[in-house]
């Protein structure tokens, strides 16, 4: 019954690449970064995309660009953003970190995303942004986030770091809002060891996020650019800082390897997708257990379980199927706003988190490949069928 959390997605080619890196002696960021952005960008149709160190690398590069922006709207300290309580950490510090307010809001039981009706009450003339996350490969409802978003003129950024090849009538998730943020780590769709990239079709985003990852420095702009004017001098421009920046900066083997696992992304997704229909089989007549509901298509990042009506056995089941081989995880960071953390935070919850919370008390998640693992999530559902009815629990 054994079941990683992930495994690998390379072979031959991967390795080739890190090879053709180390042997070109070109470490930093170069021409196979730009290479992979352009591809990337192609692939899930945005003009622009910057790659960057860590998907949580992403999430900052993005809020900061939104801060520094001229052309359009832009966030300032104060200003209010909207996020749903259950997520990973790094949604909600680089908002923390340039001094926005953060508002929670519940999640739908179901979609483990959002909940839509709350996030339209939430919404009030104080709010700037929205920063919605498609968890676990499962998109958000975008003709409805972007219907209200419109009406209120209200900025819409979309962490998409587990959701990679995801779409929703047709458009890839990741690019219904004015940036979207993807991670490529290991257990994710794609994996270059470390990385993340955000695409946006806004030029001055993209020219600020690119003087924003190197230092804020003008060197790697255009010469037509729209965060300065930039002399035709390289020695002036090579050291020329115009914003606050950072060094969020990939190797060039991780873009090398972006290459290679681009190619291989729709079959990797259809392998998950797959096993999904598996899963969704294996789970369908578990009384008690819900599991996610699917909104338009998911790339299906790993397998929610959450025992709505046996809270009290998760502790004995997630050791089970542990030593069974099953790893366990909890659903992201459950509620997040539970979280000590959030004591830095300039925070408000909307209403209640009934159902973040039952995420957090009752719910875990087991990975999901791009091989076949059909046979193992019926074998793991059939134990936590008989885990249940061994206690008492009507299945």
């Amino acid at each position: 019954m054994r079941l990683p959390l992930a495994t690998a997605t390379w072979d031959e080619c991967e390795y080739q690449a890190i090879q053709d890196v180390v042997e070109s002696g070109m470490f930093s960021m170069g021409p196979k970064v730009k290479a992979f952005e352009e591809a990337f960008a192609k692939y899930v149709g945005s003009k622009f995309c910057v790659m960057v160190n860590s998907g949580s690398s992403a999430n900052l590069l993005a809020i900061a660009a939104l801060r520094y922006r001229k052309q359009g709207m832009a966030l300032h300290p104060g200003d209010e953003v909207i996020v749903p309580a259950v997520s990973w950490s790094t949604t909600y510090s680089p908002l923390y970190q340039y001094g926005l307010k953060i508002k929670f809001v519940d999640v739908d039981p179901n979609t483990l995303n959002i909940c839509l009706d709350a996030l339209e009450q939430a919404i009030t003339d104080d709010t700037k942004a929205i920063m919605s996350v498609n968890l676990l490969g499962n998109p958000v409802d975008y003709t409805r986030v972007k219907h209200l978003a419109h009406q209120k003129s209200i900025l819409l950024i979309e962490d998409n770091c587990e959701s990679l090849g995801a779409s929703l009538d047709g458009k890839q998730a990741g690019t219904f809002g004015v940036l979207g943020t993807f991670s490529s780590f290991f257990s994710h769709h794609i994996s270059t060891m470390e990385g993340g990239m955000v695409v946006t079709d806004d030029e001055e985003l993209y020219h600020i996020m690119l003087s924003l990852r190197s230092h804020g420095w003008t060197r790697h702009l255009p010469f037509d650019n729209r965060v300065c004017d930039k002399s035709d001098n390289d020695f002036d421009e090579s050291f020329r800082f115009v914003l606050p920046g950072y060094n969020l900066r990939p190797l060039e083997m991780s873009g090398a390897l972006g290459l290679e696992q681009l190619k291989k992304l729709d079959k990797l997704i259809d392998g998950r997708r797959k096993n999904a229909a598996a899963f969704k089989m294996a789970f369908s007549d578990i009384e008690g257990v819900r599991v996610q509901k699917e909104v338009g298509s998911s790339s299906w990042f790993g397998f929610s379980i959450v025992l709505e009506k046996y809270p009290d056995l998760r502790e004995g089941l997630i050791s089970s199927l542990v030593d069974r081989g099953v790893d366990c995880r909890p659903i992201v960071a459950g509620n997040f706003a539970n979280n000590s953390v959030v004591d830095y935070f300039d925070s408000t919850i909307h209403g209640s988190l009934v159902n973040a919370d039952e995420v957090d008390r009752c719910g875990f998640f087991i990975g999901n490949h791009h091989h076949d693992v059909s046979d193992e999530l019926f074998q793991i559902a059939e134990f936590i069928k008989a885990f249940l009815k061994d206690r008492g629990a009507k299945c």
